[in-house]
């Protein structure tokens, strides 16, 4: 007689109670980033650009207003990594390859082949992403993540709902702390 008033209240209770949803593996994460990033990419008009005058720099301001590619997502290396080239064709152009970490495949690191002429390293903090919102922090086991060098430190990828808008954080550091100049860019699917 208890026990089906133990277990009927129990799972009454469970149903009442808020489930977290389990971490995201890294390949969750790959393939979130290969399903809404995947293609080509415009930079948003000025009055979109909110927050940020990145897009005003002289390399990057004649591309504002144009059909011109801006940004572009794809699977290269058998499908296991994704290439963002960032402002091609242009005297910013980066690029920032996106793969698994190691063999098993526990997290996603990326590496950013950046203007600044250095190679950041970041590891994708899993926690905190979700479908929308893509996080990469700098590497601290690598030696520039850890310097006082000019470096891009946290990439952040945030999408709209739709996954029709996109904005592409590159959140630079300096003498290990951050700066207030970083690059943040809009953009709309193209």
């Amino acid at each position: 007689m208890f026990k089906p008033l133990i277990l009927s209240l129990f799972f009454t209770l469970s149903y009442l109670m808020p489930s977290h949803a389990a971490e995201p593996t890294a390949w969750d994460l790959f393939d979130w980033m290969e399903q809404s990033l995947k293609g080509e990419w415009v930079l948003s008009d000025p009055d979109q650009q909110i927050g940020t005058q990145s897009y005003k720099n002289p390399a990057v301001f004649p591309l504002i207003g144009t059909s011109t590619t801006a940004t572009a997502y794809k699977l290269i290396g058998g499908d296991v990594v994704i290439q963002e080239d960032l402002l091609p064709n242009t005297k910013k152009q980066m690029v920032t390859m996106y793969h698994c970490k190691d063999i098993a495949c526990t997290n996603l690191k990326a590496t950013h082949y950046c203007s600044k002429q250095n190679q950041p390293e970041f590891l994708a903090n899993l926690h905190e992403s979700t479908p929308h919102k893509m996080i990469f922090e700098c590497d601290m086991s690598t030696e520039l993540c850890q310097s006082d060098e000019d470096h891009v430190h946290d990439i952040i990828l945030e999408l709209s709902d739709d996954n029709k808008h996109l904005k592409a954080s590159y959140l630079s550091w300096q003498d290990k702390k951050p700066k207030s100049d970083s690059s943040i860019y809009y953009f709309d699917r193209k």
